[in-house]
């Protein structure tokens, strides 16, 4: 830990008032007669929002319940990489790293990292208890942006040294979602000597050989035929991020509505109402995260980086991971889960479970469900015991 500097979230009261005077003199515009959100985010539900962030919304208590915990910056590869280090209660926690994704950052975990680090204080056994490391990952919030994008294949490197090198664990497990998840799959399959065993809530992954069985194939034409709508901000950012970059880096409502899309279309709702799953100051937390940081730039390049590794196949020779691999299937991920026959062909699965309810932001979502899925698999692991 010699190489780590405590941090403290701390963002200047005039780049607060800044973002709310844009906020107030958004120029509105119109939507479609019959819109909801199937043209995009929602132009009512905007300036709801909006309303809410410029009058009631409060920056300092939502920055006050990151600092609650023991925030770091150390440099990995030239990058100062952030991370949280929620030491866990007990004589035997077990080192956890757990990774956000895009849209997300650690505000996915404000309410997911105390009741992994001290399980006793929530019910819980405290012999379940992790040392929990939440880093945003490069080029996100508060960890510095790579020179160049880079993919989960590279943060994931960049990841496992901060376990091994500047926190100095010979092993530990990782969970992941989104973005996450791809990195935990490269934190199987490239650092297996210590990350000995991972779990996961999407499958980012390809086999090279493709789908095998009718069932497969079923899923893959079902799976491209649900991309087609989705695909417009996943093709953008994986080839001309930069361009979009010049108008969202200046709009605070341009950031907001971008996120808020992928908020409300990948998250298991009620009623088409995004607040049946999350409160305004969640939504308005992470959102404030890529503004106050003025990284919705650097964040966006992790598609780039994926197309230059690669893709989505984990490898050429038709290799899998290895470590133990944990499944939480959600039933409204937006990346819907193969058949498992699939998926075992990419990683050594000791548990699948299909879970009642959740989509792709499961710790926010569904933290308990989460949580308790996490726990079941660490105990299972005989390899970190």
């Amino acid at each position: 830990m010699s190489a780590c500097i405590p941090f403290t979230i701390d963002v200047p009261d005039d780049t607060l008032e800044f973002i709310k005077t844009r906020v107030q003199q958004y120029p509105w515009h119109e939507m479609p007669i019959d819109g909801g959100w199937e043209y995009g985010t929602n132009l009512d539900y905007m300036k709801e929002l909006c309303d809410y962030w410029v009058n009631d919304y409060d920056w300092r208590n939502e920055e006050n319940r990151l600092n609650q915990f023991s925030n770091f910056i150390a440099p990995v590869d030239g990058i100062d990489l952030h991370f949280i280090l929620e030491k866990g209660s007990g004589s035997n926690p077990k080192p956890l790293l757990i990774s956000h994704g895009w849209p997300g950052t650690i505000v996915e975990f404000v309410d997911f990292i105390d009741v992994l680090a001290h399980p006793e204080k929530h019910g819980g056994n405290i012999e379940d208890a992790f040392d929990v490391i939440a880093p945003s990952l490069p080029g996100f919030g508060y960890s510095g942006p790579p020179p160049r994008p880079y993919g989960p294949r590279k943060m994931a490197d960049i990841f496992n040294k901060l376990m091994t090198d500047v926190l100095e664990y010979d092993s530990y497990m990782a969970h992941g979602g989104d973005w996450g998840g791809a990195i935990c799959s490269w934190l199987g399959y490239d650092h297996a000597q210590h990350c000995k065993a991972i779990h996961i809530n999407i499958l980012t992954m390809r086999h090279k050989d493709g789908p095998q069985t009718n069932e497969e194939f079923a899923w893959a034409e079902q799976f491209e035929e649900d991309q087609i709508i989705q695909n417009g901000y996943r093709t953008q950012q994986a080839t001309k991020p930069q361009t979009l970059s010049y108008g969202m880096m200046d709009s605070p409502v341009g950031v907001a509505a971008w996120i808020l899309e992928k908020m409300h279309g990948w998250s298991d709702i009620k009623n088409d109402d995004i607040e049946s799953v999350y409160t305004k100051d969640q939504l308005l937390t992470n959102i404030m995260v890529y503004i106050t940081t003025k990284t919705f730039n650097t964040a966006s390049w992790i598609y780039y980086g994926r197309r230059e590794e690669g893709g989505r196949v984990l490898s050429t020779e038709g290799r899998r991971v290895e470590v133990p691999t944990g499944c939480a299937l959600f039933p409204k991920e937006l990346l819907a889960w193969p058949p498992r026959s699939y998926a075992e062909r990419i990683y050594n699965i000791t548990q699948w479970n299909e879970m009642p309810r959740g989509g792709h932001f499961a710790a926010m979502e569904e933290p308990t469900l989460l949580i308790n899925e996490i726990r079941e698999f660490s105990r299972s692991l005989d390899i970190l015991k």
